[in-house]
């Protein structure tokens, strides 16, 4: 078991939230379902869209390997090009989660009965305790 950084998006909000847990991922792909009940969230499920390791190398979907590769890309995660048709050599990390990772993304594909924020214990401020408080 690895101490791992999950970073949650619920695509209906458009909010992140970070959670960090222990849990063993090891072998899971980028585009697998995952199981909340891995960190204590019964009700929901995720979807593994990626991450990065211990040097901040982002993982990619098109490299089969838990290991990083010197890859030449045209676009997508790990690559900023300037001028179109342009290519660069760069280090990411294959799609399989190995001892290496540290940081994975998560996104909700279904929802458990309480809201996330409730699910993770995050205090929620409520639009109108906001407006007393501006007063």
């Amino acid at each position: 078991m690895q101490e791992l950084k999950f970073v949650i998006n619920d695509p209906k909000t458009g909010k992140s939230y970070s959670k960090v847990h222990q849990a063993d991922l090891s072998g899971i792909k980028i585009g697998e379902k995952v199981s909340g009940s891995i960190f204590g969230l019964n009700d929901f499920e995720f979807q593994f869209t990626g991450g990065s390791d211990t040097a901040g190398f982002p993982m990619r979907m098109d490299i089969n390997s838990p290991n990083r590769k010197s890859a030449l890309i045209g676009s997508g995660p790990g690559v900023k090009i300037k001028s179109k048709g342009t290519k660069l050599r760069k280090t990411v990390r294959g799609n399989t989660v190995g001892a290496q990772i540290v940081q994975v993304n998560l996104k909700i594909i279904k929802q458990g009965k309480d809201t996330i924020e409730k699910a993770l214990g995050i205090e929620v401020k409520e639009k109108s305790e906001e407006k007393k408080e501006e007063s």
